[in-house]
């Protein structure tokens, strides 16, 4: 009990993190509103117009270039192994600032933030960017290893656990971002992942491994991708969301994976904001921290995973009846219909992260032990926030969220209704109301979060 306790206390401990920077004082003077409900009615709109039977868009993939890889297969991963155990050198031996280890920056914003947006455009990048697939592979050809040990039968429950507690680590913990203790947690996930991976084979990762798992879906919704077929490589184009059609039905832990995405994010922005901080009983202009709040936000992340769960599959119960067939299948194939919403608003979430916390990653790559070196050739370079205060950039930052999601939900609509045209058989407008409804809401309150006042 003294270790579990010792254990917990190290990752309790307050520390520094890496802080959300805000537009929303400027936000609050724009017509925000008007926009909202705008969005909810163009979704509402185009929903029932699919629904009653208009012409849909044809989803359908087309090469736009085929040719031989140029590297060979398993060489990035090994590179990105070696990249990785830089970067957890750099947490405990680099600058004790977050905002200064690349670490840090490179885990919540170049990766979390900024290789989810490049995943949505151009395709599965991380499979050729994993720190595991490479030296896993290596690893059981050299020990002539072809077996597995079973933990395929657990279905994608493991990646549903890493990524739990990666919400918990970025939403909840104290000090997400302190570079020694993010070394420690990141580099003890490698070692159990990888001596997993080399026990079940290659393939575990894209079931078990939770980064695997999320940038798999997220890399399903690009306009464009990258099929590989051993020593050749073809280049795909299509319309977003192309490939989800061709993916199979969503399995239970699976539908458990993606509800969990959208909650997170949901709940990330749902934390912040003057109204839950008031409902769990604070002042939101005294806010004590987060060492106060620990306990009522993580009942908080797992409330909402199981509300939005629960809304899903009660939205899409009408349809269940009305197609009729295996109801697994039915409610897996909707879930995959959320990929475009959940990767959209992801985007949207995080877009003042990136083009903030960026700053700092990009000064922390020119100088990663912050000894005053330029790799870059940035030359004197300062981090400024000034556009954050601007009316016109606080303007064109809000256009940009508004579009993303917009376009996602827009996109998750025209994907269900594909779907249920897919089965064959007419469905009653009354069947799919609920599921109109429930994309209409969820339009509402992304944009909602992403204008509400919030704290910090």
């Amino acid at each position: 009990m003294k270790g579990r306790g010792a254990i917990a206390g190290f990752f309790l401990m307050p520390g520094p993190a890496l802080a959300h920077a805000s537009e929303r004082a400027v936000l609050l003077t724009l017509p925000t509103k008007g926009f909202i409900w705008g969005a909810g009615v163009i979704v509402a709109l185009t929903a029932l117009l699919a629904a009653g039977g208009v012409r849909l868009p044809t989803f359908a993939p087309r090469i736009l270039l085929s040719r031989p890889a140029i590297l060979p297969e398993g060489l990035t991963s090994w590179i990105a192994a070696f990249l990785f155990a830089g970067l957890v050198f750099l947490g405990v031996a680099g600058p004790r600032d977050p905002a200064e280890n690349l670490l840090p920056l490179t885990i919540w914003v170049l990766v979390w933030v900024g290789l989810t947006l490049l995943q949505a455009l151009f395709g599965n990048l991380w499979q050729d960017l994993s720190p595991w697939s490479g030296p896993v592979r290596s690893l059981r050809a050299l020990l002539g290893r072809s077996g597995g040990i079973g933990l395929v039968r657990l279905g994608q429950w493991p990646a549903v656990l890493g990524f739990l507690g990666f919400a918990w680590l970025e939403i909840i913990s104290l000090a997400p971002a302190d570079p020694a203790r993010l070394a420690l947690v990141a580099g003890v996930y490698w070692l159990v992942i990888f001596t997993f991976a080399v026990l079940e084979g290659e393939d575990w990762l894209s079931k078990g491994e939770f980064l695997t798992v999320f940038f798999t879906y997220v890399a399903a919704i690009a306009p464009f991708w990258a099929q590989r077929d051993g020593r050749h490589l073809r280049v795909m184009a299509g319309l977003p969301g192309t490939q989800v059609l061709a993916m199979p039905a969503l399995s239970v832990s699976a539908i458990a994976f993606v509800t969990l995405a959208l909650a997170s994010v949901s709940f990330d922005g749902l934390h912040e904001t003057f109204r839950w901080v008031a409902a769990i009983g604070l002042n939101p202009l005294d806010y004590p921290g987060r060492s106060a709040v620990v306990g009522v936000n993580s009942a908080g992340l797992a409330g909402m995973w199981v509300l939005m769960a629960g809304l899903i599959l009660l939205a899409a119960a009408p349809l269940r009846r009305a197609v009729g067939g295996d109801g697994r299948a039915l409610y897996g194939a909707l879930c995959l219909s959320l990929l475009p919403i959940a990767a959209g608003y992801h985007i949207a979430h995080y877009l003042t992260a990136l083009l903030t916390d960026g700053q700092y990653a990009l000064a922390a790559l020119s100088d990663p032990l912050d000894r005053g070196d330029d790799f870059l050739g940035l030359g004197p370079h300062s981090v400024g926030f000034g556009f954050l205060a601007d009316r016109a950039s606080v303007w064109r930052i809000w256009s940009v969220q508004f579009a993303v999601i917009l376009a996602a939900h827009l996109v998750a609509v025209l994907l269900v209704e594909r779907m249920v045209r897919d089965r064959g058989r007419t469905v009653p407008m009354a069947a799919q109301i609920p599921m109109i409804l429930l994309m209409v809401l969820y339009t509402c309150f992304g944009l909602w979060l992403l204008s509400a006042p919030a704290i910090g």
